[in-house]
Parts: structure tokens; sequence; C-alpha cells
């Protein structure tokens, strides 16, 4: 184990990036250090407050690379490391999504689905965050039902505020943020009852993280009934599928509408402007519900949308 020295208080850590250190050597090794590191750990967690945020995101991101990251993760958490730099995640231990059932606890799914994503750093930050959001939005409703209402886009937004605390670029934040909003949107699949247009829809929004989506939605089945769990990858096997379909009939990766801006000016026979934009987002719904018009159907629609603006 590390070249840390046990002993009590936070000195026996030297500086605070020692704990992160640990946590990285534990989700290599997948071995928990003795009882008095973690206890000397705890004493010394409260300086991790002072990491600069690059060497924090380092380390964070060495423990969830790593093979055994679901020790070195619950490592985190007994250290009391996970509470200083990631109390988001803090915040869903012991959290029960269903009364009296601890294997729908958040923390220990959370970890699990980390475990099985693909070991890509944007699929693992997306894994680890993705159910942030629920420890806000949980409900108990007058049926006994427990509901998360909207905790993908809750979770999305407490992404991007921790991401940007830790000075992620970006492209990466708005990766992971929009991985964490769409990872539930598979689930109203149901046994296909998507339309083409919702087909398009979850494609166009996922966009050039659509491959990544699939990896994190798979990683995000931890259910221990092996005939939900063989439904669910049933069911998303048949909308790739349909994904896979509609690709070979429509450019369904770069959809546009059948006119550009120019055209809709021509057409209209309009300066650019703000209605050339609402045009364009009429024929692109238009396109995204009934797949690609063709140029002379398109101009009628547009001029049928031009007279219903008079």
């Amino acid at each position: 184990m590390s070249s840390v020295s046990v002993g009590k208080g936070a000195g026996a850590f030297g500086p605070p990036e020692a704990l992160l250190d640990v946590a990285a050597e534990i989700a290599v090794a997948g071995a928990p250090p003795p009882a008095e590191l973690t206890e000397a750990a705890r004493v010394a967690a409260p300086m991790a407050a002072q990491i600069a945020p690059a060497r924090a995101r380092a380390g964070i991101e060495a423990v969830i690379m790593g093979k055994a990251l679901e020790v070195g993760l619950q490592w985190m958490h007994d250290a009391g490391l996970l509470a200083v730099l990631l109390p988001e995640l803090e915040a869903t231990v012991d959290f029960s999504q269903e009364a009296g059932r601890r294997h729908k606890d958040v923390w220990e799914h959370t970890k699990q689905v980390v475990q099985q994503s693909v070991p890509k750093p944007l699929v693992r930050w997306a894994a680890l965050l993705h159910d942030i959001g629920k420890p806000a939005t949980r409900r108990f409703e007058s049926d006994g039902r427990v509901t998360f209402h909207h905790h993908e886009a809750v979770g999305a937004r407490m992404a991007r505020v921790r991401l940007r605390a830790l000075r992620y670029s970006k492209e990466i934040v708005d990766d992971v943020a929009q991985l964490v909003f769409l990872h539930l949107r598979f689930y109203g699949y149901g046994r296909g009852e998507w339309t083409d247009s919702a087909v398009r829809r979850y494609v166009v929004d996922a966009g050039p993280l659509l491959d990544r989506l699939h990896k994190l939605v798979r990683s995000d089945c931890t259910t221990r009934n092996q005939r939900k769990a063989a439904a669910l990858s049933s069911a998303y096997d048949a909308l790739e599928a349909r994904i896979a379909l509609l690709r070979e009939k429509e450019e369904l990766d770069s959809i546009r509408p059948d006119l550009d801006g120019n055209e809709i000016m021509a057409v209209l026979g309009i300066p650019p402007g703000p209605t050339v934009g609402r045009a364009y987002q009429h024929l692109l719904a238009l396109r995204m519900e009934h797949g690609p018009l063709g140029h002379d159907r398109a101009v009628e629609e547009l001029k049928k949308w031009a007279a219903e603006q008079q």
C-alpha cells in the first residue's frame, strides 16, 4: 500500500494530495488499507479542500479509471474525502430509491454503473454523476411510489457546476452534462412504441455522443432480476437496430431541413432576419416528424407556414 505513514492526525499524510494518491492506489490494487490509515485519513480529509482543482481532477479521474474503482470510491467515502471533493455524491450514500430495499441505494448503484461502464474518462464521469440529481428530486407519492421527476435535468446542472469547479474544458463539461441529461431518455422507449420521429430526436439530441450514450445507458442496468435485465438489454438492442435502419434510409447524423436559409429567403422573398430562423425551425420540426420531405413538398409546407403567420 502507499508510502504514506500510518499514524494519528492529519500529519500522517503530509500534503493533502497524498489522500488522492492513496485512493488511486486502492482503485488499482483493489484492497483497502489498514483501518489505522483510514482513521488517519478521516482526520486529514478536511485539508483536501486545499487541493488545486486540476490536481483534484486528476486524482479523482485516476480513481474512476482504476480496475477496482468501486473499492477506491468506497474508500474515498470512508475516509471523508468524498464529502469534501464530491459532496453531490456523498449525498447519495445510504440514499434509498425505494423504502426498505438496500439494493436500491443510489451510491451502491452508482459505483456499479461506473464499474460496468467503458474505461473512457467522459463515460466514466457521466456514469459517476448520472444520478446526483436524485436526492434533490425525491418525492413520496400518495400511492406509495417514490419518484425522481426531472432528476436527469437537475443532475446535468449539478454536473456542470462540479466539472467547472474542477476546471474541465467547456467541451468536456458540455458533453458530460448532456450524457447525464439524456441517460434516462431510453426508459421511455418501452416495447418499441417510439415513432420514427422520437428515434430521430434521440439521435439528433445525442449528436456525436450517441455511441457513448449507448454505452452509458447499457451500464446503468444493475438490477438483480435477470428477466428484467434481459428485457432492458433486448429493448436497447431493438432501439439500436431501428437507429441503424433509419440511418440506411436517411442521413440521421446530419439532419437538416430540406431547404437551407438561402432557399427559404428566396422562396419567401424576405431578407435575413428572425423570420428566416423561425421558418428554418419549422421545416426542421417537419423533417424530424416525417423524415425527408423533398424539395417541392418543403416549398409547399414553407409557403403554407408563411401564410399562417400573416
